[in-house]
């Protein structure tokens, strides 16, 4: 899968076209917001997705998950998947309940332009192992920003991010990864959150004007996955919790621009 991608060149973007994916990413982070809000006990995930979509078309934005091609196109506009649920859960009649976490992923096009971001919100009182799974996963996310800044190659950053999780006594899935955004949300490189030999062969450079969706997905127990029949539904194979966060991220000379962040943020080079 990674051989297919990392041949090609990433398209890089000018200052221009990284301020109108900043538009996408404020829109994208307002929705995120939306969900938060709504993520609590009783509430149905079909009820947040309908929500998001609502949003959406008010802004005159494209929803960038529904009809997603594959087996089955995704019905949805926002991912959900819950507790042991990684990646790509599709919304619906699920009421949300005490003590889960609730991973909520979406993207949308403005203007021409896209971004994509993930959070995980923990929903009431969670156990003391879950809030420390969830704070592990943003924090290596957070180290990808940091180390995005000081790094040449992506393999560093992807050491580093893979350092934090496994330190910490979690595991990173490696069945999926981050991706290229531009003018369509999937653009290349691939962008693993950790480091193998497929990704030292081939390895990308941090180049001004890169813009990536990094998005690290952290498992209490071990990282391998399963699908469900619905062909979207990833899940842990040991049925342990899962966190999973994503923010666009764009190189800039001045450093790393957080683009799907809620307020401007620039991690400056170091």
């Amino acid at each position: 899968m990674l051989r297919a991608f990392f041949p090609h060149k990433p398209e890089l973007k000018s200052p221009r076209e990284i301020g109108l994916m900043r538009e996408a990413g404020k829109l994208v982070a307002e929705a995120l917001r939306l969900c938060r809000s709504m993520a609590k006990p009783g509430v149905k995930t079909i009820e947040i997705d309908q929500a998001v979509e609502a949003l959406f078309a008010s802004r005159g934005a494209l929803p960038l998950f529904k009809g997603y091609p594959g087996r089955v196109p995704f019905p949805a506009v926002t991912c959900i998947s819950i507790n042991e649920q990684v990646v790509h859960g599709i919304p619906g009649q699920r009421v949300i309940r005490e003590g889960d976490l609730l991973k909520i992923d979406t993207a949308c096009k403005l203007n021409g332009w896209c971004a994509d971001a993930a959070i995980t919100v923990m929903v009431g009182q969670v156990s003391p192992e879950k809030r420390r799974l969830v704070e592990v996963g943003e924090l290596v996310l957070k180290t990808a920003m940091i180390e995005m800044a000081r790094r040449k190659w992506w393999s560093e950053v992807a050491g580093h991010m893979q350092r934090v999780a496994e330190s910490a006594g979690f595991s990173v899935v490696t069945q999926y990864v981050g991706h290229g955004i531009g003018r369509v949300m999937h653009e290349n490189p691939q962008v693993p959150n950790f480091v193998n030999r497929e990704l030292r062969k081939h390895d990308f450079k941090l180049e001004e004007g890169l813009v990536l969706a990094v998005e690290p997905m952290v498992n209490m127990g071990r990282g391998d996955t399963d699908v469900l029949r619905d062909h979207w539904t990833v899940v842990t194979r040991d049925g342990l919790p899962s966190v999973h966060v994503e923010h666009t991220l764009a190189v800039t000379r001045e450093g790393i621009y957080v683009l799907t962040a809620d307020e401007e943020t620039l991690i400056p080079r170091s």
